[in-house]
């Protein structure tokens, strides 16, 4: 690397601020004093119950739940379709641990499904194991969209519910279906690094009466669900109200004001998001060996994060890469390490979970390296950062990696 070579000034962790109608909204919030959900006053509808009512008819579900956290709402969408301690659970072995975890937290097992060079789940191998469990936690993985229609005709054919985990795809869709919404549960994340920012919280989609009942009753409603913004028959409720626990995981009022003004403007982030993902992807055409990830032409995505593939990499050499685009200040994450790190854990790294080797997909997983695209990245940012990784990976490339692979 000469000294006179292109250095990135950016951040890949910051984000843009709160939207100052969404700032003016959580202020009149505190100034209220009623941050609780539940706190209001006769007819009045509390920022949550608004929230849920807006982002329903944003996907175009029959009801919306708003919860803690992504991980909160994947759990009491397992507890509220029937999940019980010791069932077993499908679920990607490419995913985030939070997932798992949702699956563990109820005291189920998850059972894996293998992973793609596309990085979706592998729809062969999901035939293959679909009559091990009577669940499908399918997880979106990074953005990545399998085949919607073949995995619901495999899980329909097998009488496997599928809940979908849309932490990265709230705004994606599937031949013009809007993710979440192929299975009988959508649920989705309001994370800061998400796309709405609330710093945590969740969302939890269905159109099943009784599912978002139990769902309802689970988040700790109490027997204050008809305050809610989108409301099953009072009958639903009757059929669950006394079995269900209460495990609360609401959200407030003072996150669901910062998070309505920004759902009115999130097709046009997602929009942006998916431009600066097109300025990286183009910039890495064509670099010797990196595998760019091709996407289908039914997939609407949303491009917050970018993924390539350095497939049958040596792990030194892959090393290499990372740590010659870090000096150069592109911040890459590997999933291919021996240990986790940060949020790049996988299936063999989570020993709650016992599972057996995936050798297709450990090749995949030895070869993912993924980046943030936050949206305080301009499109010249974009292609500077592909320039960057494009020549470094040239150069370890040209090194001898090409020869160690042959």
């Amino acid at each position: 690397m000469s000294g006179a070579a292109e250095v990135f000034a950016g951040n890949f962790t910051q984000q843009e601020p709160i939207p100052e109608d969404a700032i003016a909204a959580a202020v009149a919030v505190m100034r209220s004093g009623r941050l609780h959900r539940y706190n209001t006053s006769g007819d009045e509808i509390g920022e949550v119950a608004a929230l849920e009512r807006e982002f329903a008819a944003y996907t175009g579900a029959k009801y919306a739940l708003a919860v803690a956290s992504g991980g909160y709402a994947m759990g009491a969408a397992l507890r509220a379709v029937g999940v019980r301690p010791g069932d077993k659970v499908l679920t990607n072995a490419f995913t985030l641990a939070p997932v798992p975890g949702a699956i563990a937290g109820v005291g189920a097992v998850p059972v894996f499904v293998g992973v793609t060079e596309g990085l979706t789940i592998d729809l062969d191998d999901l035939a293959a194991k679909v009559d091990q469990a009577q669940v499908l936690m399918l997880s979106h993985m990074r953005g990545h969209l399998a085949d919607m229609d073949r995995l619901m005709e495999i899980c329909d054919a097998a009488g496997v519910t599928v809940i979908e985990d849309c932490a990265h795809t709230m705004g994606a869709a599937w031949r013009g279906r809007v993710s979440g919404r192929d299975g009988l549960v959508g649920c989705y994340s309001v994370q800061t690094y998400k796309h709405l920012n609330a710093g945590e919280g969740g969302l939890l989609v269905t159109d099943d009466d009784e599912v978002m009942a139990r769902a309802t009753m689970l988040s700790g409603s109490y027997m204050l669900y008809d305050k809610h913004g989108t409301v099953p028959p009072d009958g639903a409720f009757a059929r669950v109200k006394y079995d269900m626990p209460n495990v609360s995981g609401r959200m407030d009022n003072l996150r669901a004001a910062i998070l309505r003004p920004q759902l009115a403007r999130l097709d046009a982030q997602c929009a942006a998001w998916t431009d600066r993902y097109r300025a990286v992807e183009q910039g890495l055409r064509g670099t010797p060996g990196l595998t760019v990830i091709t996407r289908p032409a039914e997939e609407m995505f949303v491009g917050s994060s970018i993924q390539f593939l350095l497939l049958d990499w040596p792990d030194n050499a892959v090393g290499a890469v990372l740590a010659r685009c870090a000096a150069r200040g592109v911040q890459l994450k590997w999933f291919g390490g021996a240990e986790p790190e940060g949020y790049t854990s996988r299936y063999d790294s989570w020993h709650y979970a016992p599972s057996a080797p995936l050798p297709p997909s450990d090749r995949v997983l030895r070869a993912v390296v993924d980046m943030r695209l936050p949206l305080t990245f301009s499109l010249d940012d974009c292609a500077l950062i592909a320039r960057i990784i494009r020549a470094e990976v040239g150069a370890v490339w040209q090194a001898g990696v090409a020869q160690v692979i042959r």
